[in-house]
């Protein structure tokens, strides 16, 4: 790896709107560009909208969706990331060629190379289908990257296979923040008359979205992924409104010591910028520690315990 420029964005989607989430796509990529960045991650679903998915038809579902690389968002974000020498990562509905409907975030590199990782642990749709494989990939700017989705970041494992496919730089686009979760001390939703009085009384706005609800909610254990397996992290998030949850934002970088190297407080659409010191990969904790594994240990790691259940019900709690 070098030393990489890099950029990661909130903003708010609005659902459906292809064409105007995608102005929202080139108005931040055009900003990287004047700071110099060389890679930039938005969020998951950014280009379709997320939580209003939930409640559509199957057929207006479907429709929502589109194919990958020849779909006209992919082809958009592959002349746009060609336009400004950029790596672009964002987030869509993907229709496969056997018609199934993936979560999945497209990775638009310069020289027109692209890759796409279909989300692993479901739950937007009852018609939604989960992937099934890692995606790490080299990009033209000297670095591997890996994409792992929203909820894909809360199973470790995720995380240790990613990295142990060589990834540098970990993409983490999510739509978090203000989900009404059913563990007790889990997330809980934002209130929606904080949010509202945002511009009046931002103190207590940010309070909100910084406590447990959402950023502390994070700081729990995404850190983690990055220090435990020696990895930069990129998380992109949604901010305000969606459907009938409020995200949280604090866009933000992580060093592969788990450290915040740049953050959003903004209460708004935001980008913040970062610089990758690539020196610091080899003798951070994480990637000494990769070094004194004992694979003849973990077996036990790919047996089913049967306990396992379908993501969407250990979401929802089914």
């Amino acid at each position: 790896m070098r030393d990489i420029r890099v950029a990661t964005v909130q903003f708010q989607h609005a659902a459906g709107d292809k064409a105007y989430n995608f102005g929202c796509i080139r108005h931040f990529v055009t900003e990287a560009a004047r700071a110099r960045a060389e890679m930039i991650a938005f969020p998951e679903m950014c280009f379709t909208g997320y939580w209003h998915v939930r409640k559509l038809s199957r057929a207006a579902f479907e429709a929502l969706a589109e194919p990958v690389p020849d779909g006209p968002s992919t082809r958009d974000l592959l002349d746009l990331s060609r336009e400004h020498g950029m790596t672009i990562g964002a987030g869509l509905l993907e229709r496969a060629p056997d018609g199934g409907v993936y979560n999945a975030y497209v990775v638009a590199m310069p020289d027109g190379a692209w890759a796409v990782h279909r989300k692993l642990h479901v739950f937007e749709h009852p018609n939604i289908c989960a992937g099934n494989r890692y995606t790490v990939f080299d990009t033209p700017h000297g670095c591997r990257v890996g994409v792992l989705i929203c909820y894909d970041n809360n199973i470790v494992e995720n995380a240790r296979a990613t990295a142990l496919l060589g990834a540098e730089i970990l993409l983490a686009p999510h739509q978090t923040g203000g989900c009404n979760s059913v563990s007790p001390r889990g997330m809980k939703p934002i209130d929606p008359a904080v949010w509202a009085r945002r511009h009046d009384d931002p103190a207590a706005c940010e309070a909100e979205l910084c406590g447990p609800k959402g950023r502390a909610w994070l700081m729990r254990w995404l850190p983690s992924r990055a220090h435990d397996n020696g990895m930069f992290l990129l998380f992109s998030n949604g901010i305000g409104p969606d459907d009938d949850e409020i995200r949280t934002g604090n866009a933000m970088v992580l060093d592969p010591y788990g450290d915040v190297i740049a953050e959003s407080r903004a209460l708004g659409d935001d980008m913040v910028v970062a610089d990758l010191e690539a020196s610091v990969l080899p003798t951070s904790s994480g990637r000494r520690w990769l070094r004194a594994r004992r694979p003849e240990l973990y077996a036990s790691l790919t047996r089913p315990t049967g306990q396992e259940q379908e993501t969407r019900r250990v979401r929802f709690g089914e």
